[in-house]
């Protein structure tokens, strides 16, 4: 929004805009639930079953390669079918997903016994596990795609970000409660109560999506006004652009805005899953801290999270206010947010002066990420026409997704040996450089390829 603006001016075209906006929150905060509740039991599950750093690592790695795999069709899903319908479509398979991890163990058992008679020896509890996450994951997948073009089409360009910054905010929401509700069920019920009540929430957001959610050029509750102000910076359509029909995934690939987006995605993706899956396991590992011991930690780390993701998402608007293009505006502010994960790099040589000091630097540093995510998400928006949005969130979704396993991957193994030689410290020190870094060299690749604002009209 141009700051210069008269408040009044903005009020009085109607708010209908935040509902849905309120909307995509709230599906946001209940998909972090379900994906956070693993990370929070890993602890006492590695206990329970005997799983190593690598065997965690494999079934969280599990999630993010049929993530990766999934977003790509869950782009082009939500283009094909529509918004509203995917988002039915998309929660109401990781719900299911997120209550079937409360069987992992029998699931797992009957699976590996079928394995066995071909000769195929797997660990059952770590089967049934990785399965259940192979199905989170595809539901999950859908989250983003449909988010993102739901605020495509309800939000002007100048208001893109900062709605995004908002829904985005909900992972950090989700990555609070998780801590607080988990524990808390998993005492009294045991852990599989956990999987079941956090997985019930989503049908009811469903109810409510189905009620309240429609086109805005088929919504009632809009105002026309509204409806004018939504359209009102969406760029002429040109005489020689081909009608709005399927784009194919290599048309898409043939302009270097969906390789720029999708770098950044990979690049910087994985940080965010590192700190998703691996922090709870890290303040048990170097503190010896488990159970309601983490949940302060984490609720601080992750309200951090939300300043950075509602600010970041506000930030692009003081260029956009001096004459910036909203691309252009957006990369500025993702290269001043770029340094900020820096300090992550301080977090183990003071980290001995108390956890406090790695759990705060690393606060920032994740701060730092949801408020990259809600800038390097509306990039596409910026340039590409709405109905091939989702198709490129996609494209680079699983990019993302990719980096994650890499991430992920990396991660478990290098625990694990410095584990073995009894210097955990160093793993630590090690993953955590990489996760400072990443930011700085995805936004250098991003402007390498795409110097300066150019909307793609001829699709």
């Amino acid at each position: 929004m141009n700051l210069s603006e008269p408040v009044n001016a903005v009020q009085s075209v109607g708010k209908y805009r935040w509902t849905i906006c309120a909307l995509l929150f709230f599906a946001t905060t209940v998909n972090y639930l379900d994906r956070q509740v693993l990370s929070l039991l890993a602890p006492a599950l590695s206990t329970e079953f005997g799983w190593s750093n690598t065997d965690y690592a494999n079934i969280a790695a599990a999630f993010q390669f049929v993530y990766a795999i999934s977003m790509l069709f869950a782009g082009r899903v939500v283009d094909k079918i529509g918004t509203k319908s995917a988002f039915v479509l998309a929660i109401m398979v990781w719900s299911l997903g997120a209550l079937l991890h409360a069987a992992s163990v029998p699931m797992g058992t009957a699976v590996a016994a079928l394995l066995g008679v071909f000769g195929v020896t797997a660990g059952p509890s770590i089967l049934g596990f990785m399965i259940s996450r192979a199905v989170l994951a595809i539901g999950e997948a859908g989250n983003f795609p449909a988010a993102i073009k739901a605020t495509a089409e309800y939000f002007p360009k100048k208001e893109r970000s900062f709605a995004t910054g908002i829904f985005n905010s909900g992972a950090n929401v989700g990555a609070i409660l998780a801590p607080i509700c988990v524990p808390l069920i998993a005492g009294i019920w045991g852990w599989q109560a956990a999987f079941i009540m956090i997985g019930m929430l989503g049908f009811i957001w469903m109810s409510v999506w189905i009620t309240l959610y429609e086109k805005p050029d088929r919504q009632k509750r809009l105002s026309a006004q509204e409806l004018a102000y939504i359209r009102s910076d969406l760029p002429a359509q040109p005489a020689q652009a081909p009608a709005g029909g399927k784009v194919s995934w290599l048309q898409l690939l043939k302009y270097r805005q969906t390789w720029a987006f999708a770098f950044g995605k990979f690049m910087t993706d994985g940080v965010w899953w590192f700190f998703l899956f691996w922090l709870p396991t890290y303040l048990s590992a170097q503190y010896g801290m488990k159970g309601d011991a983490i949940v302060v930690p984490l609720a601080v780390l992750y309200s951090m999270t939300m300043i950075g993701s509602i600010g970041g998402g506000w930030f692009p608007s003081y260029f956009m206010a001096r004459g910036h293009a909203p691309y252009d505006g957006r990369m500025k502010a993702m290269l001043v947010i770029a340094f900020f994960p820096l300090v992550v790099l301080l977090a183990q040589p003071l980290g001995a002066i108390s956890f406090w000091v790695p759990v705060l630097l690393i606060g920032v540093g994740a701060s730092a990420h949801q408020a990259w995510s809600a800038n390097i998400f509306t990039t596409v928006s910026d340039m590409f026409p709405q109905k091939s949005v989702a198709s490129v969130i996609g494209i680079g979704g699983m990019a993302g997704g990719i980096g994650g396993v890499l991430l992920t991957k990396l991660g478990g193994w290098v625990f694990d040996y410095y584990k073995s030689v009894h210097d955990i410290r160093t793993g630590y020190m090690i993953m955590f450089g990489i996760c400072a870094l990443a930011y700085l060299v995805a936004w250098s690749v991003m402007k390498a390829l795409v110097p300066r604002h150019k909307e793609i009209t001829d699709l």
